[in-house]
């Protein structure tokens, strides 16, 4: 049975007359990335937040690894990344890192061996004398999450790991993501539902403060689906030939520009589009099963 991360029943926080969240009851257990989304002002922030201990409740209930957050038993067990984090510009990396793991209750000696540790599992070791207005501010982020891993947490929660940084260190940073998951579970919160249907197997879904879906990445219910998109295909013409073919029911335009192909089985369907892509020397981005979960989630707004 999987560990018991986050339980939470009723949970609320209101700031004066405005509901940040209102009333979520949520049960999250250990294993792969758990993906965090929701537009703008859902309340992601502040559940990472009370998660954290960083703020307070207003109603309900919050326990994280059985415990109350802030609590002294989840120091080295729980890390997070807030999006806006910033590294002391006068120390250099290692400084810093050593005092944020002496502050975790490491010994000196303990605590110059975790750093260098987690200065390795993001390639940045030979920064550590470096200031981090040397660093590049992909290398920034990764010191960041460096920071986050000291002590092997059994939790870590990042907000937007990889917003505003360039595509190197972005894939730097989601490799790393994956190799931590085996003793690590991470809650990522990002507006990259791309990334985050790659990284991930749970999402769970916010919007104005309130929970409205926990599930898996992958949706059983729309896999008589198949989403593709082309390269420089002329629309009219691939939805006249596509509509031919027996193995496809209907086809659509999806709101992020990719088609939707509705089947009774995705196989046949798939190599059916294949094959009329290869006739017509089409060239195609991306087949996937499935709507993507961008689609799901956002396709009717």
């Amino acid at each position: 049975m999987s560990e018991l991360l986050i339980e939470c029943q009723g949970l609320g926080k209101r700031y004066g007359s405005t509901a940040a969240l209102d009333g979520v009851s949520l049960t999250l257990s250990a294993g792969e990335p758990i993906a965090l989304v929701g537009p703008n002002g859902a309340g992601k922030t502040t559940l990472i937040s009370l998660i954290c201990g960083f703020i307070g409740k207003s109603r309900g209930r919050i326990q994280v690894l059985g415990e109350t957050p802030g609590s002294s038993a989840l120091s080295g067990q729980l890390a997070a990344l807030p999006q806006d984090a910033l590294l002391d510009p006068r120390l250099s990396v290692g400084r810093q890192l050593h005092f944020l793991a002496r502050l975790q209750g490491m010994s000196i000696k303990a605590a110059r061996t975790d750093v260098q540790r987690v200065l390795e599992t993001v390639d940045l070791l030979d920064s550590i004398n470096s200031r981090p207005a040397d660093l590049s501010h992909g290398m920034r982020k990764r010191i960041a999450i460096a920071q986050a891993l000291l002590g092997t947490p059994r939790l870590v929660l990042l907000d937007e790991p990889t917003a505003g940084i360039d595509p190197p260190n972005a894939k730097m940073i989601r490799d790393l993501i994956r190799q931590q998951s085996g003793n690590t579970t991470f809650i990522v919160s990002s507006h990259n539902l791309d990334e985050l249907e790659r990284l991930c197997s749970t999402v769970v879904y916010l919007e104005k403060g309130r929970l409205v879906s926990v599930g898996s990445v992958v949706d059983d219910a729309a896999q008589s689906f198949i989403t593709l998109r082309l390269a420089d295909v002329p629309e009219s013409e691939f939805l006249e030939a596509a509509a031919a073919l027996p193995e496809i029911q209907q086809l659509s335009r999806s709101a992020q520009g990719d088609y939707l192909v509705q089947t009774q089985d995705d196989m046949n369907a798939s190599l059916a589009l294949m094959q009329l892509l290869n006739d017509r020397q089409w060239r195609y981005r991306l087949m996937s099963r499935g709507k993507s979960l961008e689609e799901r989630l956002y396709g009717n707004s």
